[in-house]
């Protein structure tokens, strides 16, 4: 049984920075993408940033590069999300999928529940 539990949203400033956290279970994969999207209301849901377990290549979108990263925590077992330089535009419900293909979201079939990321002043 697949399992993605997000963890770490919150509310900051402008400016401020969050690290978001994703740990997986259940998966029978050997190499796989994980990758975190997001939500604001009344928008669709984005790619944000993406890791391919195996060879560590990651994905970026635009609206994220330079001010985010991704990574892997081995220590932890995670897969994180560091937000830095966060702005209003980049509130949302964070989701962490896996199993699909970079940052395509239509190909993803195992999602978490999302964790709350509110930026504002």
């Amino acid at each position: 049984q697949v399992q993605l539990v997000e963890i770490g949203g919150g509310s900051v400033q402008p400016g401020g920075s969050l690290r978001l956290s994703c740990s997986t279970s259940g998966l029978t994969y050997t190499y796989y993408w994980v990758a975190w999207f997001r939500q604001a209301p009344g928008k669709e849901r984005e790619g944000v940033a993406a890791l391919y377990i195996g060879s560590g290549n990651t994905r970026y979108a635009e609206s994220g590069k330079g001010r985010f990263a991704i990574s892997r925590d081995i220590a932890k077992s995670t897969v994180d999300l560091q937000m830095n330089n966060l702005e209003p535009e980049d509130t949302g419900m964070y989701y962490c999928a896996a199993a699909g293909d970079a940052l395509r979201e239509g190909t993803y079939y195992y999602w978490g529940l999302g964790t709350q990321v509110m930026v504002s002043s």
